[in-house]
């Protein structure tokens, strides 16, 4: 005889809790070094003479601490947290989801330690030797087995587009990691790249600009597009337009990366192509920002007083701004006045900072009382302090570094009558300088409100309690 029994199963949210707790920890540590080597160009002095505090190791440091610690850890957090809820089932092997915890905290401890030995492949988002990068592929493919697997034993039939742009971004970045870190080792620390010359540069900025392509765009896109209805309490602008804006996104992102080595060695045509298919990316781009910020219709009055929605509408208009500046500075003829200065720098930051950082720190304040069984974060004001010090502090930066750009690219330009240059280098250096204060102002206040995050979070833990939340599902048994 058949009965029908309610079996009460719950999210395994404790390995979220981690990555959450840890995005928090390392968006400290990244943002502090990166503050430090603001400083350094603003005042040289201060890598004191040590080998292992100067620029040239810590600022690799700083992008892989803020990109892949701070931000892939978020990332980890919010695919668990939404994959579970939006297929109503527990994660797929639990315990290969702590491995890829323990794993990724070891990757990232890794990169600390060597870098500023300077241990380094020297590629750009890929700088760390041959042992770790095995180790970043071995726990990605745990991620991605954890991931599909959960989406597998899904109990609705429905794919929800956040995780096709969580699908999307993890299956790319395994393709783009493990083809552009190929390498001959020759010793435990040192390797020589599998490419030699234009070859090696073009597949490095293939992985490049698409580590910015699948892992700063789509994968935070997952994020905008759970978290902002949720805190939003409305449903998505346009559906339709969700899933347009996910297959532009990945058949155009790919091609784009040649636009970083216009006037190089690399052919000209394909100089054109990274330039042509960059200009295309503004449609999508622009398409996902728009359905974002229109979700809001209806509830414009809910920005005045819920400071965590601010942050995830907000991080779409930076978005936007980072999304039409990066097609605008592919064009071969403003690329000439921009690349190698500091307005590279400002576009990259305005990304960074406005987008992957604003989009994340709203996405975590939204977890993390739900996480610990509390109603709301330990305190809504510092929440709105920390968007006003982020704010203001990207402003800074980026303006700074926008003027600062704009002025090298035309010194550098400049000519006299005679075609001699009108200033030597150094002179474009001292003129940066008030600059470069100016991004170190802004820069702390960005890693203050970081701070303020951080002890939000601690009392919001420690006083509230781990819970589980029981999936909804019913099964039937003789």
């Amino acid at each position: 005889m058949d009965s029908s029994t309610t079996k009460v199963e719950h999210y395994d949210d404790s390995v979220v809790r981690q990555f959450t707790i840890m995005s928090v920890v390392w968006g400290v540590v990244g943002m502090l070094v990166g503050v430090f080597i603001a400083a350094q160009l603003a005042w040289p002095e201060l890598n004191f003479g040590i080998p292992w505090l100067s620029y040239g190791r810590l600022r690799p440091l700083h992008t892989n601490a803020v990109i892949f610690a701070f931000g892939g850890c978020g990332l980890f957090a919010t695919s668990y947290y939404v994959v579970q809820r939006t297929c109503q089932t527990r994660l797929f092997m639990p315990k290969l989801a702590s491995f890829t915890f323990w794993a990724w905290q070891a990757v990232i401890v890794g990169a600390v330690i060597s870098l500023p030995l300077g241990y380094t492949q020297s590629k750009e988002y890929a700088e760390l030797e041959w042992p770790l990068d095995v180790l970043i592929a071995i726990t990605w493919v745990s991620y991605a087995i954890v991931f599909f697997g959960t989406v597998g034993i899904r109990k609705v039939k429905h794919i929800y587009v956040a995780n096709w742009f969580f699908g999307g971004f993890i299956l790319t970045i395994a393709l783009l990691h493990i083809v552009n870190s190929a390498a001959i080792p020759a010793g435990w620390m040192k390797s020589y790249s599998a490419y030699a010359g234009v070859q090696d540069a073009m597949v490095q900025w293939w992985y490049g600009h698409n580590a910015v392509g699948f892992y700063l765009t789509t994968a935070f896109l997952g994020m905008m597009y759970y978290f902002i209805p949720k805190q939003a309490g409305r449903p998505v602008y346009s559906y339709r337009l969700s899933i347009v804006h996910f297959w532009a996104l990945i058949f155009t992102y790919m091609w784009a990366g040649p636009h970083h080595l216009h006037y190089t060695a690399l052919p000209d045509w394909t100089q054109s192509v990274g330039m042509v298919f960059s200009l295309i990316l503004l449609a999508p781009s622009w398409g996902g920002m728009i359905n974002g910020i229109m979700t809001l219709s209806g509830a414009w009055h809910k920005l005045r007083e819920d400071p965590i929605l601010r942050f995830l509408i907000v991080s779409l208009s930076f978005y936007g701004m980072a999304t039409f500046e990066g097609p605008m500075m592919s064009i071969k003829t403003v690329n000439a006045l921009s690349h190698y200065t500091d307005w590279t720098i400002g576009h990259v930051h305005a990304g960074a900072l406005g987008w992957v950082g604003l989009i994340t720190m709203g996405s975590l304040y939204y977890m993390v009382p739900r996480l610990f069984g509390k109603e709301k974060m330990h305190s809504i004001k510092a929440i709105e302090l920390h968007f006003w010090l982020a704010t203001i502090g990207i402003v800074l930066y980026i303006a700074a570094m926008w003027i600062a750009g704009v002025m090298q690219g035309l010194m550098w330009r400049a000519v006299n009558a005679d075609g001699t240059l009108t200033y030597t280098f150094v002179e474009s250096v001292k003129a940066s300088y008030p600059f470069y204060v100016i991004r170190f102002l802004g820069g702390v206040l960005y890693l203050g409100g970081m701070v303020i995050m951080a002890w939000n979070v601690w009392l919001t833990a420690i006083s509230g309690r781990s819970v589980k939340i029981a999936v909804p599902t019913t099964v039937a048994h003789a």
